[in-house]
């Protein structure tokens, strides 16, 4: 009997698992605001990032302003590698990244350690 409940146990947590690093989770997607010719957002940084997902308009000037909350060392840095940025993240303050929106698509970016991650997407 305890081999049993074990094993269900054990297959519980092997299904919570996978769908926690391979289900279809809901992402936040926002737009980002255009003013005097120039579009800006603001990404929280803690625990991930939020919104997790961001639209900007094709040719637009385009600012990302990160600010990290979270004290960990693997949110320290953001990686966008289509744009070859990598900028360190001090916490507590807002950091501006300019992005540019010349070239249409999605585009990802993640923290230093590969493990969170966000999305770009320039139309």
């Amino acid at each position: 009997m305890l081999k049993i409940i074990v094993l269900l146990i054990g297959l519980a947590l092997i299904s919570f698992i996978a769908w926690w690093f391979f289900g279809k989770h809901a992402v936040a997607t926002e737009t980002a605001n255009v003013t005097d010719d120039i579009q800006q957002i603001d990404i929280d940084v803690n625990g991930g990032y939020s919104p997790e997902s961001v639209v900007l308009k094709r040719g637009v000037p385009a600012v990302m302003n990160f600010t990290r909350r979270d004290p960990s060392s693997c949110l320290d840095r953001v990686v966008f590698p289509d744009f070859g940025i990598n900028r360190e993240l001090p916490k507590g303050e807002k950091q501006a990244i300019q992005i540019d929106t010349t070239k249409p698509g999605e585009f990802h970016w993640a923290c230093g350690m590969d493990m969170f991650h966000g999305k770009l997407i320039i139309k």
